[in-house]
């Protein structure tokens, strides 16, 4: 496959993880990745910084989404409220090849704790972005934080049940983001 084909991203992922799955993450390099993706190690870099960053891939978009769902919700939505206007947003990035890797991405990241500190560098990075977006808006930063972090967790335990679920089934993640929110709202207001 030339260099020029459309899709390099995409291939990269999907090689790197075939890759990580064979013989695991450490043992894997760049070279390796690009060959298998049909494409040059220069392609990769114009891509990927480095080869952790293949599992995050879209993170930027992510909280681009988030960001302008909480803007655009209307001035007289609640917090959360926001936040369900920018997960539903951000769940649109989602689609039926997200739901297919999303297994073997678990996998990758369970297997190595380089890949685990990044995972958790990214979830707190799109707490702030949902945190900064919800002040922006005039909420207090208390309230913006823990909304915040509500919605990264709705959006992890939405993306979790989406991803387990039927790999042709024609559902959207935002269904299960925004029912997550909902079971965590109901939640929160149970601690007295």
């Amino acid at each position: 496959m030339g260099r020029w084909e459309p899709g390099a991203r995409e291939r990269l992922v999907i090689a790197a993880l075939d890759l990580f799955t064979e013989q695991g993450y450490d043992a894997t390099t760049v070279a390796q990745i690009a060959e298998r993706a049909g494409v040059t190690k220069s392609t990769f870099f114009r891509h990927f910084p480095d080869k952790r960053e293949l599992l995050v891939a879209g993170q930027e978009t992510l909280g681009r989404l988030l960001t302008e769902g909480i803007t655009e919700a209307p001035g007289d939505a609640g917090p959360l409220a926001a936040v369900a206007a920018g997960l539903e947003r951000a769940s649109t990035a989602m689609g039926p090849i997200n739901r297919e890797l999303a297994p073997r991405v678990e996998a990758a990241i369970a297997a190595c704790v380089e890949l685990q500190e990044r995972d958790a560098l990214k979830t707190v990075a799109l707490a702030a972005t949902i945190t900064t977006a919800l002040v922006a808006r005039g909420v207090p930063d208390p309230t913006a934080a823990l909304a915040g972090e509500l919605g990264v967790l709705a959006f992890k335990r939405g993306f979790a049940a989406w991803s387990e679920g039927e790999r042709d089934a024609k559902d959207e993640l935002a269904g299960y983001v925004l029912a997550a929110l909902d079971e965590l709202r109901v939640a929160s207001a149970s601690l007295g």
